[in-house]
Parts: C-alpha cells; sequence; structure tokens
C-alpha cells in the first residue's frame, strides 16, 4: 500500500463525514465541500492503486527475466 492509497482513502473518508453532515445541518455549502473532497480522495486512492498495480507488473515482469 502506498501513500496516494492511504491518504487518498483517508481524504474520501472525510469528504464522506463533510457531505453527511452538511445534509444532516442543511447546509449546501459544506456538503458540496464534502462532495468534492470525497471525489478527490476517490481519485487519489484510484492514482494509489493504478500506481502499485503498475509497479506489481513491472516486479512479474523483472522476475520472469
Amino acid at each position: 500500500m502506498n501513500k496516494s492509497q492511504i491518504s487518498g482513502r483517508v481524504e474520501e473518508a472525510k469528504g464522506k463525514v463533510k457531505e453527511v453532515a452538511g445534509k444532516a445541518v442543511g447546509n449546501a455549502s459544506l456538503e458540496a465541500e464534502g462532495t468534492m473532497q470525497k471525489h478527490t480522495g476517490k481519485a487519489e486512492k484510484n492514482f494509489g492503486d493504478a500506481r502499485e498495480h503498475a509497479k506489481d507488473k513491472a516486479k512479474d515482469a523483472i522476475d520472469k527475466l
């Protein structure tokens, strides 16, 4: 697991909390901020997942040599 995967998951969770809190109290600004943070975190997590996958594939290719 790399830094982008961890950081992305944390940001995604924090965004979800803000989104739900914004909905609960009727604060559209907080809800929108949470939604944006959640999606940004998800993108970072996906980037980290892709990086990890590429690293694994490269390692497999080297091992086959």
